[in-house]
């Protein structure tokens, strides 16, 4: 499959979208300018006292490519141990680097609400009652020339 019918297919069948129940951990990613934001849903479980997603699904308020992201991300995602989990969000902070901010927005809040859930769960082996973490994009998915104010 070519990464544009790849693209596509997360398009019209989004994997892992929706609520999770049984979760024990969610994140929250966030865009401020636009109210855009992701919820990331964890099923923690553990291998031989090492822990692991088990599952992972997600619900967005946003664009078509926050939604593909969220579906390649989560997809991704599946099965990682923790530090596996944080390996994949920081390659894919990356990655984006090289994009113009305005395309790189939207996986950001995907890949930051994975690391905020996984870091809600590291906080809630200590305190059960840990509130949920909520990270905000760096980016703006406005496009520069956009951007700029008015009568300037």
């Amino acid at each position: 499959m070519t990464m544009d019918a790849q693209v596509i297919e997360h398009m019209m069948n989004p994997k892992n979208y929706g609520a999770l129940p049984g979760a024990n951990a969610e994140g929250m990613g966030k865009n401020p300018e636009n109210g855009e934001k992701v919820a990331v849903y964890l099923r923690i479980e553990t291998d031989e006292d090492e822990p692991y997603i088990g599952d992972i699904k997600f619900q967005a308020i946003g664009c078509t490519t926050t939604v593909v992201a969220g579906s390649m991300l989560t997809e991704e995602a599946r099965g990682l141990n923790l530090n596996g989990a944080y390996n994949l969000v920081d390659a894919t902070m990356k990655l984006l680097e090289k994009l113009p901010a305005e395309d790189a927005a939207c996986s950001e809040m995907v890949a930051l609400a994975i690391k905020a859930a996984v870091d809600t769960y590291v906080k809630r082996q200590e305190d059960p009652s840990y509130p949920v973490i909520t990270y905000q994009v760096a980016n703006s998915c406005v496009p520069k020339e956009e951007n700029k104010e008015e009568g300037k």
